[in-house]
């Protein structure tokens, strides 16, 4: 299983990202999937997850101004960021939870990473 993000690049304060993350390989179902980001010198903290009915929960720091949606059919997460600010610029990551057998249990998988940097 692999997760493949993309979207990630440099944008001047106020700008909009969208960030994409794919599944792919052998794989049963897909459960939650959820954007992290770990910022140079700090620990990775969770931005926004998904579960696989469409609840979605997020960080305070990104309420109101990131969306997270997911397409079941494509197994894909997808995080729309809006006004965004400098203290946004950090390594995004992509987790899923994912079953690859029925008789399997779910592991966590995690993308590569996407690099955001927010210009002031």
């Amino acid at each position: 299983v692999q997760l493949v993000e993309s979207g990630g690049g440099l944008v001047q304060a106020g700008g909009s990202l969208r960030l994409s993350c794919a599944a792919s390989g052998t794989i049963f179902s897909v459960n939650g999937m959820g954007w992290y980001r770990q910022a140079p010198g700090k620990q990775r903290e969770l931005v926004a997850t998904i579960t696989s009915g469409g609840i979605t929960n997020y960080a305070d720091a990104v309420k109101g101004r990131f969306t997270i949606s997911r397409d079941n059919a494509k197994n894909t997460v997808y995080l729309q960021m809006n006004s965004l600010k400098p203290e946004d610029t950090a390594v995004y990551y992509c987790a899923a939870g994912i079953v690859r057998y029925p008789s399997e249990y779910e592991y966590d998988y995690w993308g590569q990473g996407t690099q955001v940097t927010v210009s002031s």
